[in-house]
């Protein structure tokens, strides 16, 4: 019988490759980029051998697909921000079979879901940023399998990802792998206009999200996911939630919804990232 071993979210934020490199920028990501690493060896501890990416970069326009291929591997580059992501190489082993029973159990749930094994279907940088660091200090025997499950949802609804995501603990449960869960995705997401875009490197757009997101971190630390839920929506609408937070719907769907009363542990601090606010954070298997 396969288990969900940990579930977090996480930021993706392409700062964190600029990072890396030589110039004004470099080490400005650190933190965030520890947070991954330490969620990754946490879940490796446990066994994990498998991690799914909730990843809310991934746009569709009509159903749930999940990217189940056998293996990815090829070179990126931002079509959006070139200028912080180019030339990253990348190189992971797929699952197919717990994809597709993925698949099965969200469209048994009525969310009309499709797996997809296409050489050609790239992975965005929702999934490509995270993996590149949870798998950097890891042996060739600790590589985990990847599964990448669309999580901008342009014209869905909230409550289908709450179901998308039970669907995804019950295919788990019924496979035979142990699975980190990752929700890839921002808090807050109102980029700054571009004039004060390099200014806000390290902030928020307004002083508004930042007081909101402040406030949501709370009640998470809290377990207080009752009212969490029921401020989703309008949180995502108001504070422009990156690809209206389908991500965390799915996360708290494999949770148990508004019932789930995990109290978050933060890994890395709340912090604004051109204009937006991002975080990493465990959310306890209860």
């Amino acid at each position: 019988m396969g288990e969900i071993v940990l579930a977090a979210k996480i930021c993706h934020v392409p700062s964190m490759y600029l990072s890396e490199l030589p110039g004004k920028h470099n080490g400005c990501r650190q933190a965030a980029i520890d947070g991954h690493k330490l969620i990754a060896q946490r879940a490796r501890d446990l066994g994990a051998d498998t991690v799914i990416v909730f990843d809310v970069h991934w746009m569709v326009n009509s159903a749930y697909h999940i990217n189940c291929g056998d293996r990815f591997k090829g070179v990126y580059t931002s079509n959006e921000l070139p200028h912080f992501i180019k030339d990253m190489h990348y190189e992971y082993a797929g699952i197919p079979e717990l994809g597709n029973l993925i698949a099965e159990e969200a469209n048994a749930a009525g969310v009309r879901t499709m797996a997809h094994n296409i050489a050609s279907l790239e992975l965005e940088y929702g999934t490509l940023v995270p993996m590149r660091y949870m798998h950097m200090d890891a042996s060739p025997d600790q590589q985990m399998k990847v599964i990448s499950i669309a999580a901008w949802c342009a014209w869905h609804r909230l409550e289908d990802s709450f179901t998308f995501g039970a669907a995804v603990r019950r295919a788990i449960e019924k496979s035979d792998r142990k699975v980190l869960i990752l929700a890839s995705g921002s808090l807050s997401h109102r980029f700054s206009d571009d004039r004060n875009a390099e200014a806000n490197l390290n902030n928020w757009t307004r002083e508004f999200d930042k007081q909101v997101d402040q406030r949501v971190v709370e009640l998470w630390k809290e377990g207080r996911f009752k009212e969490f839920c029921a401020m989703l929506p309008d949180y995502a609408e108001h504070c422009y939630g990156e690809g209206k937070m389908h991500d965390t719907a799915m996360l708290l769907g494999v949770l148990g919804g508004d019932e789930y009363t995990g109290k978050v542990e933060v890994v890395t601090e709340l912090f604004g990232s051109s204009g937006t606010g991002q975080i990493n954070a465990i959310f306890p298997l209860t």
